[in-house]
This record gives structure tokens, C-alpha cells and sequence, in this order.
């Protein structure tokens, strides 16, 4: 049994994708669409822009989306669907792109959905006020102990449960910089700022939920035709209505990552290829289930071997 999983923010490269859209006329319709919805050039921004600009919160998630969607669209043209999985899930921006490849959302929503999030995301807390940090060598409950002595009455909160030794803490500067110095003082291998425009994934986000909440309500919800593992449930979900509401719970809560590849190991998944820019998931998966077997999929050469292999 296998998976299709999507990147998250971070993940982006100036270039990535565009060996997929030379290649497969397919790959190169994914962008021309986004730029389309969007009404300006991402893909020249994506393949010929500064990787600054590319950053940037409302750039850098319709891109590794459509990134990630242009893979997918190659592994269709070779024959290899998206039912050659038994689910789909996505790291934060990423379950956007798991539910675009499984047809719950159109490309030109998704679009629009993932620029609307970037954006509203960056604006929710003024820049500086904010910070996340990476604590290594402790595990969930370690750090949420961590968060909780570090808040002092402002938001510390553990964002991002990565894998066993990696967990994100997210929250107001000052506090996310005491738990780094708590961390370490509690034997964390390593605790680090990490260099992001905002605090993703905790309370402080909730002007952005809001945001999310009106324009998923405009928005068609089909079925997704392989289940999602939800980012905030660690479990699969197929109804449209409670994956738009998960959705909106996402921008605040936090991203149960470790949990949601113990689910899919727990439902007999054996194989998990990581659909789009980089590898970091596929760390990710090794480190929380060696017996998994772990393929990143971003370039032609990706494709043949994965299109071999599975049809």
C-alpha cells in the first residue's frame, strides 16, 4: 500500500519544476493555469526570479503547489493517477496541493485558496512581532512543556510535530526565543529561530482562520477521490464539508505530522512518494518509520523511475 504526500513551506527553489514543464506539456499547463488564476507570471517569478521574492509567503505557497501539481500531472501522462495510492496528505500548505491532486478542489481554487492563505497568514501579525524556532533532540511532549514555560502570559506553542526529534514551537518573539534557551537547558541537541515571515500554526493566526473561513465557503468542495490525512486529525477524511472546517482549524493548529505518517504505517502503507520541490518529508518519514520505503518525485528522470515502478 502506498501514499502520495505533498511539501510545505521551505521546500521551494528558484527552478524547481521547470525541467517537468519542458518535458511534459501537462506539467507546463499546471503553471500556465496558476498564472492564469492568479492574473500574473508565478511561473517566470518560480524559474527566473530572486529566491526572496520567491519566499514570500503569498508566492511561495501556490508555487510549491504548483509545482507539486505538475508532478503529478507528468506521473498521469506516463499513466501513474492519483488512485495508484490508497491516500494522500500534505505538510500544512501542502495538504492544499494533496487535495488538488485528488480532485476535491480545482487547480484554479487551489490557487487562489493558497495565494488568499499566504497572504492573510503574513499579514496576521506584523513582522518581527513573531517567530518560530526548531527545538532537535527533544520529543512532542518535551517541547509542549517547553512552550508552556516559555509563555509567560504571550503565545508559545508547539507548531509543528515534525518527527520524533523535531518539533517547531511557534508563537510571540520574545516568548519562542526563552524556549529556545529553555530547550537547551533541557538537553535539546539543537534549538534555533527559524527564518520565517510569520508565526504559522499557533492562536496568533487566528485573524488568518478567519480570512480562510470566508473564501473556503466560496469555494466547490468535491469528494477527493484517495482519502486525506488531515494535518490536525492524523487520520484519513473524505467529506467535504468536514475537510473545509479542518481547513480553517489548520492555520491555527498544528500540523501532526509525526502522527499522520503513524497512521498510514498503521493502515499497512509501505511506500510513501513525496510529490513535488525537495526531500524534507522523506527525512521526515524515515526518521519516524524506517520500514517505510521513501521516493521524492520532482524531476523527469523521478517520473520514469516511479512510472516503472508502479504501472
Amino acid at each position: 500500500m502506498r501514499a502520495f504526500v505533498f511539501p510545505g513551506q521551505g521546500a521551494q527553489t528558484i527552478g524547481m519544476g521547470k525541467a517537468l514543464a519542458d518535458a511534459y506539456p501537462e506539467a507546463k499547463a499546471v503553471f500556465d493555469a496558476v498564472d492564469e488564476a492568479l492574473g500574473e507570471n508565478l511561473s517566470g517569478l518560480i524559474w527566473e526570479g530572486e529566491i526572496a521574492d520567491l519566499t514570500l509567503t503569498a508566492n511561495a505557497q501556490p508555487a510549491l503547489m504548483a509545482t507539486s501539481l505538475a508532478a503529478m500531472r507528468a506521473l498521469g501522462s506516463e499513466g501513474v493517477g492519483v488512485d495508484a495510492a490508497s491516500f494522500v496528505a500534505g505538510h500544512s500548505l501542502g495538504e492544499y496541493s494533496a487535495l488538488a491532486a485528488a480532485g476535491a478542489l480545482s487547480l484554479a481554487d487551489t490557487a487562489r485558496l493558497l495565494r488568499a492563505r499566504g497572504a492573510a497568514m503574513q499579514k496576521a501579525v506584523p513582522v518581527g512581532v513573531g517567530a518560530m524556532a526548531a527545538i532537535l533532540g527533544l520529543d512532542f511532549a518535551a517541547v509542549q512543556e517547553v512552550a508552556a514555560e516559555a509563555a509567560r502570559g504571550e503565545v508559545c506553542q508547539a507548531a509543528n510535530d515534525n518527527d520524533p526529534a523535531q518539533v517547531v514551537v511557534s508563537g510571540d518573539k520574545a516568548a519562542v526565543e526563552r524556549a529556545v534557551e529553555i530547550a537547551k537547558a533541557k538537553g535539546a541537541k539543537r534549538a534555533l529561530l527559524l527564518p520565517v515571515s510569520a508565526p504559522f500554526h499557533c492562536s496568533l493566526m487566528a485573524p488568518a482562520a478567519d480570512v480562510m473561513a470566508a473564501a473556503l465557503a466560496d469555494v466547490t468542495f468535491n469528494e477527493p477521490t484517495v482519502p486525506l490525512v488531515a494535518n490536525v486529525l492524523a487520520e484519513a477524511v473524505s467529506d467535504p464539508a468536514r475537510i473545509r472546517s479542518l481547513l480553517v482549524d489548520q492555520v491555527t493548529g498544528s500540523v501532526r505530522w509525526r502522527e499522520s505518517v503513524m497512521y498510514l504505517a498503521a493502515q499497512g502503507v509501505t511506500e510513501i512518494y513525496e510529490i513535488g520541490a525537495g526531500k524534507a518529508l522523506s527525512g521526515m518519514i524515515k526518521r519516524i518509520d524506517r520500514n517505510i520505503a521513501t521516493m521524492a518525485v520532482g524531476s523527469p528522470d523521478d517520473v520514469a523511475v516511479v512510472t516503472d515502478a508502479l504501472k
